[in-house]
């Protein structure tokens, strides 16, 4: 059970194309977004759908995967570790992000 204590696994759409970035020291990092949908019926009976949008990155061999073959629209199931992390703007603003670190990748093929 003590492997279940940060995990995430979703099901979504990418909303944009990958963001690849190769660091001086080599490392690949991959950036994208997912979108999960969810639906139901509100008071009057009209079906709402509700979406909700994920940051995920992923590194070095997934990040090559997402890279040969992702793109805006298609459908992946994502697992991983939910973290975040704080940073400052150019004008010292200070901003928190919250992102998924995908370890595992499966790609569901349909837009």
């Amino acid at each position: 059970m003590s492997t279940l204590r940060n995990k995430v696994q979703l099901i979504g759409n990418l909303g944009n194309n990958p963001e690849i970035i190769t660091l001086d020291s080599g490392k690949k990092l991959a950036k994208f977004s997912i979108a999960t949908n969810e639906s139901y019926k509100n008071s009057q009976g009209e079906k709402v759908t509700d979406t909700q949008w994920h940051n995920v990155v992923a590194w070095n061999k997934t990040a090559d995967i997402i890279e040969r073959y992702l793109e805006k629209g298609n459908e992946v199931a994502v697992e991983g570790k939910l973290t975040s992390r704080s940073y400052e703007t150019k004008e010292g603003e200070k901003r928190y992000i919250t992102e998924i670190v995908c370890n595992e990748l499966l790609m569901l093929g349909g837009k």
